[in-house]
């Protein structure tokens, strides 16, 4: 699902009619604020927020500069880009690395926030990073929590310490003790949760707090509660003062109303974003880069990123060299499909590409369509994927039979075969040229 899918459109809506426009007045300036206000609102964005953000904008956008510039509705739009960034950020906010090793995090939050799951993903980001992280088994009252715990950490190849169900005020000493005799530079806290917040709750949390020196203070938020989240993080805050937030199951969230207010109400920043179930699915949060995706514009550094993480700069130059001498095969057709899942899936690769953001709706792509053809090319036997010209109508019948697919399915994807292989010839001779 394509990260505020419903707040992206209205918005794109309402700046194509001041587009269509050219030279703009105070009052369609100030029409286009009170609808914006409307779309922020309807994305259960906090009202003082909404109102706070929309006044901004307005006294910025409605001077002289603006409303005689050749171009004033993309003068707006940069302004309210520019003040998106503002509320969630301005800046990307970095974990506080302690000096004397290990950096030791606390992660809080609510059951059902999904907090034990994403203590694995950040000791896995943490890692691919260059740390040397250890998990630690703090909840002792929900069922199974700690056997949980080390599941997820048998998943990312981290250690997991626990002692059972003794006291956490006890054991987050004894687990720094351990984590400093081995090396770990990284020590994650997963502390127990409660369906609410609670005194029990916040007392234990502040002695832990207490019997370690703690670097980072992290609160996983489920993005889908939206304003019930904001709260819920104004509380944790005023009793932990908390050093920054998580928001989990943001690629659920068509709304995005947590995410646009929770810095402005607690004035904590959201330093990582959850956007899937896979443990690879824990990203570092970037004000500009969100705002861009919210206003339509793509995530090009977000896009390059993914990439980097699917594809090694060896597989890139080795495709690159197939491509040139035109020696592009259905087996190297089938690696890009696997790359891409990788990074995602065809509908979140078109959420991050400039001009397309935001105008792609979900269910545009069929990425079933994508694993029929994925399964076509692994029915064929390894000669036939380095040459498909062999491919007769009896061969077609058995690759049909073996992939669940048709024919009619088989000669499509060997039509389009040939034209990417002939679209790589032109480009090669210089006959063609890429669209941008």
């Amino acid at each position: 699902m394509a990260l505020f899918s419903s707040l992206s459109e209205r918005l794109n809506h309402i700046f194509s009619k001041l587009t269509k426009r050219g030279r703009l007045t105070e009052l369609e300036i100030k029409t286009a604020m009170r609808e914006v206000r409307v779309a922020l609102l309807e994305a259960d964005v906090n009202i003082k927020v909404a109102k706070q953000f929309c006044a901004e904008v307005s006294e910025k956008a409605v001077g002289q500069k603006i409303l005689e510039s050749l171009n004033p509705a993309q003068q707006v739009i940069k302004i309210v880009n520019e003040e998106l960034i503002a509320l969630m950020g301005p800046s990307n906010a970095k974990l506080t690395v302690a000096s004397n090793p290990p950096t030791v995090i606390m992660m809080c939050g609510l059951q059902g926030a999904g907090k034990t799951t994403l203590c694995g993903k950040l000791a896995l980001l943490l890692k691919k990073g260059g740390k040397k992280p250890m998990l630690v088994g703090c909840d002792v009252y929900r069922p199974a929590a700690i056997e949980q715990l080390k599941v997820v950490g048998k998943n990312v190849g981290v250690e997991v310490f626990e002692k059972g169900t003794q006291n956490p005020v006890k054991t987050a000493p004894q687990a720094i003790d351990y984590a400093k005799s081995m090396g770990y530079d990284t020590v994650i806290i997963d502390t127990a949760g409660r369906l609410e917040i609670d005194e029990a709750l916040m007392q234990e949390l502040e002695k832990i707090k207490q019997a370690v020196r703690v670097d980072e203070i992290l609160l996983t938020v489920d993005s889908m509660m939206g304003q019930v989240a904001v709260n819920v993080a104004k509380t944790f805050n005023e009793r932990l003062e908390v050093t920054g937030i998580v928001l989990t199951k943001l690629d659920g969230d068509t709304r995005g109303g947590a995410c646009l207010s929770i810095k402005a109400v607690t004035g904590k920043p959201i330093k990582f974003i959850g956007v899937g179930e896979k443990s690879t699915d824990l990203e570092y949060f970037y004000p500009d880069r969100m705002a861009s995706r919210i206003l339509g514009m793509g995530d090009v550094l977000s896009l390059i990123e993914k990439a980097q993480e699917a594809v090694s700069v060896e597989e890139a130059k080795k495709m690159q060299k197939k491509m040139l001498e035109n020696s592009f095969t259905l087996e190297d057709y089938l690696t890009q499909f696997e790359s891409m899942k990788k990074m995602g899936g065809a509908q979140a690769l078109v959420s991050m590409m400039p001009g397309l953001s935001g105008k792609v709706k979900d269910g545009d792509i069929d990425e079933s369509r994508i694993e029929r053809t994925k399964a076509i090319i692994l029915s064929m036997t390894p000669k036939e994927r380095n040459d498909p010209s062999i491919i007769n109508s009896s061969r077609k019948k058995r690759i049909a039979a073996g992939s669940g697919t048709s024919v009619q399915e088989i000669n499509q994807l060997l039509k389009q075969f040939e034209q990417t292989k002939m679209l790589m010839k032109q480009l090669r001779s210089g006959k063609r040229r890429l669209p941008f």
